[in-house]
């Protein structure tokens, strides 16, 4: 690493103190009864149904329609895939296969303003129907059962977000067909009786690959939704709602409280440990475990703008605290490495550089070990249309629809820990270790461990 100046010091550690400030308390603006919210927060998070409640609704085949149990199967599995694409991670999904009925529950809270359940439940119902028609609304040429998969991307050359097709072997040649017949023309989207998209043919189509596009392009938002509801297009009942009730939390916010009071305690244990036997570099692995656990919470509460907020479970807690729990390990054996260097007679500047060079090499392997685990477990048990799945498809299509919102809450808590660990465990650490060696005040070796 070159030479790292005394400024990076207060440089790192202001970056740490903002990002932590701003992902557990937000940003927001009130005037009167109006609040704008600018930067999401700790307290913007949507917990499991445990802790805050949330909805149950009941589904049924419209129109009184016999449905097979094969058909309830696959009606919940799909439910269970567009749980997941909506970021709703803690769900529960029974089916009454004696009375043609799945019930669901997922969490919501009352004052989530980004989120409404009821237009949730609408989306979750409608997965039936899904045709391709000629024009507006002539003969039909493709049904959900001919597409293997829908998914939102984005076009290297101009930047726009687009809608990515891929057709099974059937539905290709009846694609090919069409996109010959129709160029220059519409062929329309429809989820039951309604058109959701109708893009213009402009070439034929011979291998079952098409682009949905749009004049300006579609926000992100508005890809990932079509490509949501193509997804769950391949049943042949519409589902309505029975009954739709709020729930209430079963543990409640005083376990809500009792956990984040835990995780304080813990931090503020792990913390003197770690100052009072290391010292310096105790003093530096601290700050870098709060830009960790700050640097999480942001990828779960919705902090980045891209980046829409998950549900947290009991599963993405445990994911979180295990990455948290690498990166402790990880400041302990550098920090014990550079005592070993000290000990031996180097100096302050070579045993930082050999503690930390000696250390990277095991820390790295663990790290990336660990987020290809997390990543195969996101690609197995995630919605579709997402990247890993796209990934792994090879693979896990042999099984079929496999999307369990509790594994994949804890894969992407998880995998999120972990980058955040090299980040600031690894790289944010040595910085500012570097940095602050350079003052005289902290040019002493017992300070670093080193004796008197």
């Amino acid at each position: 690493m070159k030479k790292v100046g005394r400024p990076v010091f207060f440089v790192v550690l202001a970056i740490i103190i903002v990002l932590s400030t701003l992902s557990f308390f937000g940003l927001s603006y009130s005037y009167g009864d109006n609040t704008t919210t600018f930067i999401k927060g700790a307290g913007d998070i949507r917990w499991g149904i445990d802790i805050r409640g949330g909805v149950d609704v009941t589904f049924s085949p419209s129109d009184g329609y016999d449905a097979t149990d094969e058909e309830l199967t696959a009606a919940e599995e799909v439910i269970k895939v567009r749980l997941v694409s909506q970021n709703i991670t803690d769900s529960e999904v029974y089916t009454d296969y004696n009375k043609d009925r799945i019930i669901v529950r997922f969490p919501w809270k009352e004052d989530e303003t980004d989120f409404n359940p009821e237009n949730a439940v609408q989306e979750l119902g409608e997965t039936a129907l899904l045709t391709f028609r000629e024009n507006l609304d002539g003969e039909i040429v493709l049904q959900g059962a001919d597409v293997e998969s829908a998914a939102a991307v984005v076009n290297t050359e101009n930047s726009q977000y687009e809608v990515a097709l891929n057709l099974t072997s059937e539905g290709a040649k009846k694609f090919a067909d069409a996109t010959s017949r129709l160029q220059g023309q519409q062929i329309s989207i429809w989820m039951d009786d309604n058109m959701i998209s109708a893009p213009y043919v402009e070439a034929q189509i011979p291998d079952g690959k098409a682009t949905i596009t749009r004049s300006g392009g579609f926000t992100i938002d508005e890809a990932n939704t079509l490509a949501g509801q193509i997804n769950s297009g391949a049943l042949p009942f519409k589902l309505e709602t029975e009954n739709f009730s709020s729930i209430s939390p079963t543990l409640g916010m005083g376990a809500l409280d009792a956990m984040i009071m835990a995780g304080i305690i813990a931090f503020i244990l792990v913390s003197i440990y770690m100052i009072v036997l290391y010292r310096l570099p105790g003093v530096i692995a601290c700050f870098a475990l709060l830009g960790q656990v700050a640097g999480a919470i942001a990828c779960v509460s919705g902090f980045f703008g891209n980046a829409p907020s998950f549900t947290l479970t009991l599963p993405g807690i445990a994911g979180i605290i295990l990455g948290i729990g690498m990166g402790v390990d990880a400041n302990i054996i550098t920090s014990e490495r550079i005592k070993e260097e000290l000990t031996i007679g180097k100096t302050i500047d070579g045993a930082i550089d050999s503690g930390f060079q000696r250390t990277f090499s095991a820390i790295f392997d663990g790290n990336i070990t660990t987020i290809l685990v997390a990543a195969v477990l996101m690609g197995a048990f995630g919605p579709p249309s997402s990247f890993l799945s796209n990934l792994f498809s090879p693979v896990f299509n042999w099984f079929g629809p496999s999307a369990t919102g509790a594994i994949y809450s804890f894969g992407y808590t998880l995998i999120v820990s972990v980058i955040f660990n090299l980040l600031m465990g690894v790289l944010a650490s040595r910085l500012m270790l570097k940095s602050i060696s350079k003052f005289r005040a902290f040019k002493k070796p017992w300070l670093y461990g080193g004796a008197k």
